[in-house]
């Protein structure tokens, strides 16, 4: 169950490094702005918003991914910390998505689900 865990949790990081290429890094791009429904005047509006958006992403994959190392590496505790905390984050930040931009649904998925995987096994896991 623990190595389950940690794998959620590796993928749900993986997951918002991703989100941070995009939006940090490829905001203005084509692609990116289908994917994120912008228009080319707003996505060169909101750039620096966005860049600002995809370090936060960024800072909850490192924070889960030290976590991950860390409940690997025999520090359960204070890995279980960390990974409650970054993947935690992330299923909030999913859910506000959710309910402030019910249109944008697919991508509140794709932000939450893996993380709050890794929260229900981690969870079972520490329970035994």
């Amino acid at each position: 169950m623990a190595i389950a865990a940690l794998v959620f949790a590796a993928l749900a990081a993986l997951v918002h490094v991703y989100i941070w290429v995009l939006e940090s890094m490829l905001w203005t791009a084509p692609r990116t702005r289908a994917a994120f429904g912008t228009t080319q005047e707003e996505a060169a509006t909101t750039k620096l918003l966005a860049l600002n958006q995809g370090f936060y992403n960024l800072f909850l994959a490192v924070v889960t991914t030290v976590g991950v190392i860390a409940f690997a590496m025999c520090s359960t505790a204070v890995g279980a910390a960390l990974i409650f905390a970054g993947t935690g984050s992330m299923v909030l930040a999913a859910v506000v998505l959710l309910v402030s931009s019910p249109d944008k649904a697919r991508g509140a998925l794709i932000q939450g689900v893996l993380p709050a995987i890794a929260i229900v096994l981690l969870a079972v896991h520490l329970a035994r």
